[in-house]
């Protein structure tokens, strides 16, 4: 399962660079603490389903894009 967090995190980080979020403005843009969104993108956080609805909104893009690859 770790190693499905880590990927998702990596995956999660990839996309909010493409889109030009800084961390810190990417947590801020999801109502997430940029220490937070860190840990997530670190593979460190266990992620709901409404936390994973808002980053998919905020990067816009679907659950199948977010999940591509991980």
């Amino acid at each position: 399962m770790q190693e499905v967090q880590k990927k998702l995190g990596k995956r999660i980080a990839e996309l909010r660079k493409k889109k030009g979020f800084s961390q810190e403005g990417f947590a801020h843009e999801c109502g997430f603490h940029r220490s937070y969104m860190g840990a997530v993108e670190r593979g460190e956080k266990n992620i709901t389903i409404q936390q994973l609805v808002k980053i998919t909104k905020c990067l816009k893009t679907s659950f199948s894009g977010l999940f591509k690859g991980v």
